[in-house]
C-alpha cells in the first residue's frame, strides 16, 4: 500500500478518546503525514454555519464541498486558503458536526478525498471509520477508547484552551449522545475493525500509548522490507 517500507496507519475511536493527540505525535515521531478526517467534516460544518445551510440539507452541503477548498498544510486545516484550525473546534461546530457527516453524498466526497491523501503510504489517518470504511486495507489499525468521564474531562480542557467554558456534566451528555449518533448512523458508523489493535487509554500515559503504536509501526515496516527482499 505504501512506498519503500512506510505503511498506512488508521486510528479510530469515539469522541474524546485522544485520537488527534496520538495521531499527531505518532506521525511526527515516525516521519509520517498526519491527516485528521474529523477536521474535514468540521470544516464543512463551519462552512454550513457561515452560509446559513441546514446540517440536514444534504444537497446544499454537497454543493458547499464542490465550491470550496479544504486542505491540510503542515497538520493545519485550511478552508479556501485560510487557517481555520481553531474555529473548527468551537462548541457550535462540535454540536452540529454529527448531523453534517451522516449524509451519503458528504461521506462519499470525503472518503474519496481521504483515500487520495493516503495514497503512497507514510500516513497516519484518524477518524471514526478509517479502518472499516476509508482505508480497510491499512497495514495497521488502532482503535482507541477511554471511559466516558475521562473523555469529557479531556474535552473540557480543549475548550478551556480555546477560551470556552463548559461543565463536565454537559460534556458527558453531549459525548454520550455523539457516541450513539456515530455508532447508529446508517452510513459508515463508528465501529471497531476486526483486525484493529485496541488500546484503552483511560489510565495509560500518552508516552506509553505512543510507544506502543510506534513499536507496531516499526515491526510492520521491518516485515514489509523482508517481504520485498524475498520477492
Amino acid at each position: 500500500m505504501g512506498e519503500n517500507n512506510k505503511i498506512v496507519v488508521a486510528i479510530d475511536g469515539p469522541a474524546g478518546a485522544g485520537k488527534t493527540t496520538a495521531a499527531k505525535m505518532v506521525a511526527e515521531k515516525a516521519g509520517y503525514k498526519y491527516i485528521d478526517t474529523g477536521a474535514m467534516y468540521r470544516a464543512l460544518t463551519l462552512l454550513a454555519l457561515m452560509n446559513n445551510t441546514s446540517p440536514e440539507d444534504e444537497d446544499k452541503l454537497a454543493s458547499l464541498l464542490d465550491n470550496h477548498d479544504i486542505q491540510f498544510i503542515n497538520s493545519k486545516l485550511f478552508l479556501d486558503g485560510v487557517d481555520v484550525s481553531r474555529e473548527i473546534r468551537s462548541q457550535e461546530v462540535t454540536n452540529l458536526v454529527s448531523a453534517v457527516c451522516k449524509h451519503r453524498k458528504v461521506r462519499e466526497f470525503m472518503v474519496e478525498k481521504q483515500r487520495d491523501l493516503a495514497r503512497g503510504g507514510g500516513v497516519v489517518m484518524e477518524g471514526r471509520d478509517i479502518g472499516t470504511v476509508v482505508l480497510p486495507d491499512a497495514e495497521l489499525k488502532i482503535f482507541l477508547k477511554a471511559a466516558l468521564k475521562e473523555r469529557a474531562l479531556r474535552r473540557k480542557k480543549d475548550f478551556e484552551m480555546g477560551g470556552e467554558s463548559i461543565e463536565v456534566d454537559t460534556l458527558i451528555k453531549q459525548i454520550d449522545t455523539r457516541d450513539r449518533t456515530d455508532s447508529q448512523r446508517e452510513i459508515a458508523p463508528l465501529s471497531q475493525a476486526e483486525d484493529a489493535v485496541v488500546l484503552d487509554n483511560t489510565d495509560l500515559s500518552i508516552d506509553k500509548e505512543i510507544e506502543l503504536i510506534l513499536n507496531k509501526i516499526h515491526e510492520l515496516e521491518k516485515k514489509k522490507i523482508k517481504i520485498k527482499g524475498e520477492d
